[in-house]
């Protein structure tokens, strides 16, 4: 059985998911990815389509209505990768944003160096950032201060989207009880798993802004986040049943 599941969650990203696709099945160990797609008017899921008669076999889609957010696409890729057994999934973006060849070293920290779920960090000695403004440069490493001034998580990048979990993490985790669908899900996903006993690896990236497609970044996101970490605070974090 193959191990390892990467969820690209996917808004109009035609630009990118085939060159993605290709990149992640060129490497020697055998990952698998699930597509979940929010109904893109792009056609980026009749891409994925085709290329499904290629890899008949690695390829997979989940198809939603609407534009329904970050977190619950992955959490309906978690819910899919747990019932089939995969024991480490990940977190990816479409748009390069993340270097797929970061998926072995992720996969590696997990697999082999004892940790519970692995983050491409971007503010770990070695770790940086391509590309982007100063400004949001700034924004990012000073929202991952603010949210460890709250919640003391001592995590270096918390809002980081590039992430290994094992399965029993995935499983441990109520993913009834997440309560944001923006970037905060990514500070949510993390303080649970932690609160819940698990161990974090910070493993340094590079992170690049997207050459194709648009940002879906918003300051609705970015508000969600902001107060979101102060409610997270005040959470009963209890295992799943």
């Amino acid at each position: 059985m193959p191990d390892s599941l990467v969820i690209i969650p996917t808004y109009n990203e035609k630009e990118n998911i085939e060159r993605i696709t290709r990149k992640v099945f060129s490497f020697e160990h055998p990952f698998h990815i699930l597509v979940v797609d929010d109904g893109s008017p792009d056609g980026t899921a009749d891409i994925v389509k085709g290329l499904q008669q290629e890899f008949p076999e690695r390829l997979h889609i989940v198809e939603r209505e609407g534009k329904l957010g970050l977190g619950t696409a992955y959490i309906a890729g978690f819910r899919w990768g747990i019932e089939r057994k995969y024991e480490y999934i990940f977190e990816m973006d479409a748009d390069f944003s993340h270097n797929p060849e970061d998926l072995i070293r992720l996969r590696h920290a997990c697999a082999e160096e004892g940790a519970d779920f692995a983050i491409g960090s971007r503010y770990v000695k070695g770790g940086k950032v391509d590309n982007w403004p100063l400004n949001r440069v700034m924004m990012s490493f000073f929202a991952s201060v603010y949210v460890n001034s709250i919640l003391w998580m001592g995590i270096r990048d918390c809002t980081a989207g590039f992430k290994c979990y094992t399965r029993k993490v995935l499983e441990t985790i109520d993913l009834d009880s997440i309560t944001f669908i923006g970037y905060a899900f990514q500070i949510e996903m993390k303080y649970k798993a932690q609160r819940l006993g698990f161990k974090a690896k910070e493993v340094p990236i590079t992170f690049i802004d997207r050459q194709y497609g648009e940002s879906k970044m918003s300051m609705g996101i970015f508000k969600e986040a902001f107060w979101g970490v102060m409610k997270m605070r005040f959470m009963k974090v209890k295992p799943a049943k």
